[in-house]
C-alpha cells in the first residue's frame, strides 16, 4: 500500500507543480524522478543513472522522429499546403462533424504509425481544419489524440498489441485479432470524440509559444496570405507517403512474410522505419518551398523547426526518466501480483495493465508485461480459446489506454503540439483516455458475452 501511496504523492507533485505553482513540465518531471528513486530507496548510485537512461531511450525511439515531423510541419504550415489539406478533406468528408473528421484521420493513420509519430505528422492538418471549421483547438486535439490512440492499442501491426499476440500464442491469427481490433477501436475512438465535444464550443486560452496558430485569424484571410495554394497531390504527399513506407514496412516485417524473405523485404523494412520514411516526407516537402533562394528558405524552415521541437523534446525525454524510474522499483510487480490473485475474467487483465500504463507511462511495455504475466494463468480465468485470447489482448490494450497523464510521453506530445495548458491537458486529453479505456472494456466484455 505504502508504494501506492507514494505514486499518488508524486503524480499529486506534478498536477500541483505544473498547474498551480508554473513550474515548466520539463524540470517538475526530472524533479519527480529523482524524488521518486530516493521514495522508493532505489540504491543512490543507480538514481540519476536510470533517470538518464529512460531519458535517452525515449529520445531514442521518438526524438529524431518529432524533430522530422515538426520541420515538415513548419514546411506545410509556411507553404500553404496545410491550407490544401484541410479544403480538400473538407470537400471529402464535409463540414457538418469536424471531429469526426478529424477521429476519422486519427483512427486510421495510426494503424500502421505510432500515436506519437501521427500526431507530429497530422498536427498541422488539426490546425488547419480547426481554423477552416471554425471549431476549438482542443477539441480537434482531443478528437484527433483520441482516433489515433484507439487503433494504437488494439490493431496490429503497431507493437504493442502485435508482442501481446505473441506472448498468448495468436501469433498465426493476427488476421483476428486485426478484425476484432478494429471493432473495438471504432468504439473507443468515437467515445474519445464524443467526449472531445464537450470542448468544441468553450473558448479556452492556448498557450504562447511566440508563433502564430492558424486558428488565431480569420481562415479567408488566412489562406490569402498563401497567394498560389499547392495541389493536393504536392500537399498530402509529404504525411502520406511516409504513413504508406510506414505501413509498407511493417507488412513486410509479419511473421508469415507476405512479401517474401528477399531484397524486397530488405528494401521496405528500411525505408519503413519511421525515421527513414520521414526523411522520404522532408525531401517530397521540399518541393512545396517557392521562389528564388530555397536553400536559404530551407535553412530557415529546418532552424524554425529545431527550435519549436526542442521544448517538446526535453519534456518528452523527461517523462521518459520519470517512467523510467518507477519501473526500476517494486511498484509494478507489487500492482500485477496483487491485481492478478482477484479472479474477474476479462477484467483482470484490464486491470493489471490498466495499474502498469497508469505506473510507468508506457501503453507497449503495460501491453507487453500485462500479456506475458497472463499467459499462463489464461486456462483458470476460462479464456484458454482463440477467441479467448484475442478478447484477452482486447483487454489489455483497453487497459494499455487508462490512463494517459504525466509520465506518458503521448501525454506531453499531445499537450505541447496543441498548446494545451497543462491544468487543461488533464481535463481533456486524461479524461478521454480514461473514458476510452472503459469503454473499451465494457466492450470486450459485451463481445465476450456472444463469442465466448
Amino acid at each position: 500500500m505504502a508504494l501506492v501511496l507514494i505514486l499518488v504523492a508524486l503524480i499529486a507533485f506534478i498536477v500541483v507543480s505544473t498547474t498551480r505553482l508554473k513550474l515548466h513540465p520539463f524540470l517538475a518531471l526530472l524533479a519527480a524522478a529523482v524524488l521518486a528513486g530516493f521514495a522508493y530507496q532505489l540504491p543512490h548510485q543507480d538514481i540519476l543513472k536510470t533517470v538518464a537512461t529512460g531519458f535517452g531511450n525515449i529520445l531514442g525511439n521518438i526524438g529524431i522522429v518529432i524533430v522530422l515531423g515538426t520541420i515538415i510541419g513548419v514546411i506545410l504550415e509556411r507553404s500553404g499546403a496545410a491550407i490544401t489539406m484541410a479544403e480538400t478533406v473538407i470537400k471529402l468528408l464535409g463540414e457538418r462533424f469536424p471531429t469526426l473528421t478529424m477521429s476519422i484521420i486519427g483512427y486510421l493513420v495510426s494503424i500502421p504509425v505510432f500515436c506519437d509519430s501521427g500526431y507530429v505528422i497530422l498536427n498541422s492538418l488539426k490546425n488547419a481544419l480547426a481554423a477552416r471549421m471554425k471549431v476549438s483547438v482542443i477539441a480537434m486535439s482531443v478528437a484527433l489524440a483520441t482516433g489515433l490512440y484507439a487503433t494504437h492499442t488494439f490493431v496490429p501491426p503497431t507493437p504493442g498489441p502485435i508482442a501481446a499476440a505473441g506472448n498468448l500464442g495468436l501469433g498465426s491469427s493476427l488476421g483476428l485479432v486485426i478484425a476484432v481490433g478494429l471493432v473495438v477501436a471504432i468504439v473507443t475512438a468515437l467515445a474519445g470524440m464524443l467526449w472531445a465535444n464537450r470542448f468544441i464550443g468553450k473558448d479556452i486560452a492556448l498557450e504562447d509559444d511566440g508563433t502564430p496558430m492558424p486558428g488565431s485569424e480569420d481562415f479567408a484571410a488566412l489562406r490569402a496570405q498563401y497567394g498560389t495554394l499547392p495541389s493536393a497531390t504536392q500537399a498530402f504527399a509529404p504525411i502520406f507517403v511516409p504513413i504508406l513506407l510506414i505501413c509498407l514496412g511493417s507488412i513486410a516485417v509479419f511473421p508469415s512474410r507476405p512479401l517474401g524473405d528477399g531484397t524486397l523485404l530488405s528494401v521496405l523494412s528500411f525505408l519503413g522505419h519511421p525515421v527513414m520514411a520521414l526523411l522520404v516526407g522532408l525531401a517530397l516537402a521540399c518541393t512545396l518551398l517557392k521562389g528564388n533562394g530555397k536553400r536559404q528558405n530551407l535553412h530557415d524552415r529546418v532552424s524554425e523547426g529545431i527550435v519549436s521541437a526542442a521544448p517538446i523534446i526535453l519534456i518528452t525525454g523527461a517523462g521518459g526518466a520519470f517512467g523510467a524510474v518507477l519501473s526500476a522499483t517494486p511498484l509494478g510487480n507489487y500492482l500485477g501480483t496483487t491485481l492478478s490473485a482477484l479472479g474477474v475474467g476479462l477484467f483482470m487483465p484490464f486491470l493489471v495493465a490498466a495499474a502498469l500504463k497508469t505506473a510507468q507511462g508506457s501503453t507497449t511495455v503495460a501491453l507487453v508485461t500485462t500479456s506475458a504475466m497472463v499467459a499462463p494463468l489464461l486456462g483458470q480465468l476460462g479464456l484458454d480459446s482463440e477467441m479467448g485470447r484475442v478478447l484477452t489482448v482486447m483487454a489489455i490494450g483497453a487497459g494499455g489506454m487508462t490512463v494517459s497523464h504525466a509520465n506518458d510521453s503521448f501525454f506531453w506530445v499531445v499537450t505541447q503540439f496543441s498548446r494545451m495548458p497543462v491544468a487543461v491537458a488533464y481535463r481533456a486529453q486524461t479524461m478521454a483516455t480514461l473514458i476510452q479505456g472503459v469503454v473499451g472494456i465494457i466492450t470486450v466484455w459485451l463481445l465476450s458475452l456472444v463469442l465466448l
